[in-house]
């Protein structure tokens, strides 16, 4: 068994972050990461240097003061969206019409680097062997002097075993109330809190197409389009900062449930964007697919109905820790403001933290 001061559960933004707060004020760490890579819901595949976002794309500096100032503190370069041009409407019988072409106010910024690149700069401030991946958490004990923590599959002799004096959440609450299990239970009113939040992100499915000429643009398109015909419904310019290779990156307009053959999608994905910007759409170079509610570690049966607007996100039943605070929670959907986003992740990395010195 391990002994540590803060044990984390989860090895996205909210979790590394939080790991990179406490380890500037030289507490011990761990951070369990159930997948084999970090960065949670933020995936960036590589393609020639591109890091392709498949996760978050966006941060707002505007209204986000929290990533303007972590970009900046970390030395990452911030481009903003390419938005210039006309946009395009598909109806539902397939026809495409331009329309005028507008710029998201407030205007939204890219990262050079992709997002990933904000998880693995956080990561070189940490010290080394503190993230452990391949280390899904399966239940969680409370102890007389904090928590302990056991990582594999329930029902099976632990993998490993970690003492925690306390422990950060930094997982959708929903997803933890799935998948660990707390001994004593936790309050039925809490787990309902937990199993009605949903995750963000969890029910979409994302694409990026990758080429190495932005015809596109050439056309005075923005690459902005929205579609009434599917199966892309929304889509966006995912090219690189002034320089190829670009892209058109978007997401799928389907339910998860109709979602079952990914080879079907992608053909019919390219044919769509044929269809919109014209032939050369259906070549790309490159071609990116990832659709998270079928990440077992991200979603859960729960969240496969499509969510028809953003949540109003919160700390689940009030609660910002329990067990005498011994547990905290952190993960964007826990944040007062700004839940679902990475600014919300950050925010509530920081409560946890301060919660954290509290106790």
């Amino acid at each position: 068994m391990e002994t540590v001061d803060t044990l984390i559960v989860g090895g996205g933004l909210s979790g590394i972050y939080a790991a990179f707060l406490l380890s500037l004020k030289n507490k011990s760490v761990v951070v369990l990461e159930a997948r084999e890579r970090i960065g949670g819901r933020i995936l960036s595949p590589d393609h020639r240097g591109f890091h392709a976002d498949l996760g978050p794309s966006w941060y707002w500096p505007a209204i986000h003061p929290k990533m303007a100032d972590l970009v900046k503190t970390l030395g990452l370069i911030g481009y903003r969206q390419f938005e210039a041009g006309m946009g395009c409407f598909q109806r539902s019988n397939s026809a495409v019409q331009t329309v005028g072409g507008y710029a998201m106010e407030p205007r939204s910024w890219r990262i050079s680097g992709g997002m990933i690149n904000l998880v693995t700069k956080l990561c070189k401030h940490i010290p080394d062997n503190t993230i452990r991946l391949n280390h899904p958490v399966c239940q969680i004990e409370k102890t007389a002097t904090g928590a302990l923590v056991s990582v594999g599959e329930l029902e099976k002799d632990p993998w490993s075993r970690f003492s925690a004096s306390t422990v950060i959440l930094a997982l959708p609450p929903r997803l933890a109330a799935a998948t660990i299990l707390f001994t004593p239970d936790l309050s039925h009113l809490l787990t309902q809190a937990m199993l009605k939040m949903g995750t963000w992100m969890a029910g979409q499915a994302k694409f990026c197409a990758l080429y190495e000429e932005p015809f596109w643009r050439q056309r005075g398109l923005s690459g902005q389009a929205f579609s009434e015909r599917g199966p892309l419904g929304e889509i966006h310019d995912g090219s690189n900062n002034s320089q190829g290779p670009y892209g058109l990156t978007g997401f799928l307009g389907i339910p998860a449930v109709q979602r079952n053959h990914q080879q079907r999608l992608t053909e019919a994905i390219l044919s769509q964007l044929a269809i919109i910007y014209g032939k050369p759409a259906a070549q790309p170079t490159t071609f990116f697919y990832q659709d998270w509610a079928r990440e077992r570690f991200t979603a859960t049966p729960l969240d496969q109905p499509p969510m028809v607007e953003h949540p109003r996100y919160h700390p689940p039943a009030g609660k910002t820790s329990f067990w005498d605070g011994a547990i905290h929670f952190a993960g964007t959907e826990t944040a007062v403001q700004h839940g679902g986003y990475l600014e919300g992740a950050l925010s509530a990395a920081e409560r946890a933290v301060m919660n954290v010195f509290k106790r």
